[in-house]
C-alpha cells in the first residue's frame, strides 16, 4: 500500500483552485480521488488546499494540507501532516480527470517491483498519438523515442530532506539555462536538447545528484499525463466520460 499527496493546483480566474473546476456535475478532483480509491493500492489520501477547498471535499479524503510557496514544501508538508515516513507517497495534480485506477495500480506496481525510492511515468508519443490524437503534448526526444511526462511522482518519504535543497534549485532554475546548466551540466543539457540522451543516462544523474534510486516508467496509460489547462481540454474529457460511461 501507499499513502497520496493531491497538490490542488493554479487558480482560475474566478480565484477558486483548479480542482474545483467543475466536469459534467463534479468537481474535476473528486475524478482523481475516486480513481486513487479505486487502485485498491491507496492507503490514506491528502490534499493540499484551502478553506474552500476543505469545506467543498474536504470530507472526501483523510486530510486537508494547508499550502505552502512552493511544491517542494506542499510535498514536505504534506508528509508532515500525513506523519507516516515509512510507507511509499504519491503525489499527483489534481487536474487529471482521466486517470484511472488500473494506472495508478500498474504505476506503483511497477515502482515497486524495481525496488524505487523514486519513480516518474513517461508516455510513449507513438501510444498517446494513437489513442488520443487531438491531445497536444510537451514531448522529449531520447535515444529509445519521444516521450511525454506524466502527472504523477513515486517517492519513499525518506528522501525528501536529503534532496530539498537540489531540487529547490532545479525549480527555481528552470526558465533560466545558464544556472540549469551549472547544477546539471551543459554537456547533460546538450544531449539532452538534441536527443542524444539515453534513460539511463537520466536515472544515472538523479542518483548523482541525489542519491537516490530513481527510475523512469515507461507507462501504457497516456491519461497519466492528460491535464486539464484550457476550456477545450474539458471538452475532450467530457467527450471521453461519456464515451466510457
Amino acid at each position: 500500500m501507499v499513502n497520496a499527496l493531491i497538490l490542488s493546483g493554479d487558480r482560475g480566474e474566478d480565484g477558486k483552485s483548479k480542482a474545483l473546476l467543475k466536469i459534467s456535475s463534479r468537481y474535476m478532483v473528486e475524478y482523481v480521488i475516486d480513481s486513487l480509491k479505486q487502485s485498491g493500492c491507496v492507503n490514506r489520501i491528502f490534499i493540499v488546499g484551502d478553506e474552500v477547498l476543505k469545506k467543498e471535499i474536504g470530507h472526501l479524503v483523510d486530510g486537508i494540507v494547508e499550502p505552502g510557496n512552493s511544491i517542494i514544501e506542499n510535498i514536505r508538508k504534506g508528509i508532515e501532516e500525513i506523519g507516516d515516513y515509512k510507507t511509499p507517497l504519491i503525489v499527483c495534480t489534481s487536474d487529471i480527470p482521466m486517470v484511472n485506477g488500473e494506472a495508478i495500480r500498474d504505476f506503483v506496481d511497477r515502482c515497486r517491483e524495481k525496488g524505487l525510492e523514486l519513480g516518474y511515468p513517461i508516455i510513449d508519443k507513438r501510444l498517446n498519438d494513437e489513442k488520443y490524437p487531438e491531445v497536444k503534448r510537451t514531448y522529449v526526444k531520447m535515444k529509445e523515442g519521444t516521450f511525454t511526462g506524466g502527472n504523477i511522482l513515486y517517492m519513499h518519504p525518506s528522501i525528501v530532506e536529503r534532496c530539498t535543497e537540489k531540487a529547490d534549485k532545479l525549480v527555481e532554475y528552470r526558465k533560466k539555462p545558464f544556472k540549469m546548466g551549472k547544477v546539471l551540466g551543459f554537456t547533460f543539457l546538450l544531449r539532452l536538447a538534441i536527443g542524444m540522451l539515453s534513460i539511463p543516462a537520466v536515472e544515472k544523474k538523479i542518483y548523482e545528484m541525489f542519491s537516490v534510486k530513481g527510475s523512469a516508467i515507461d507507462t501504457p496509460y497516456p491519461e497519466i499525463g492528460n491535464d486539464v489547462d484550457k476550456a477545450d481540454d474539458v471538452e475532450f474529457v467530457l467527450k471521453h466520460i461519456n464515451k466510457t460511461a
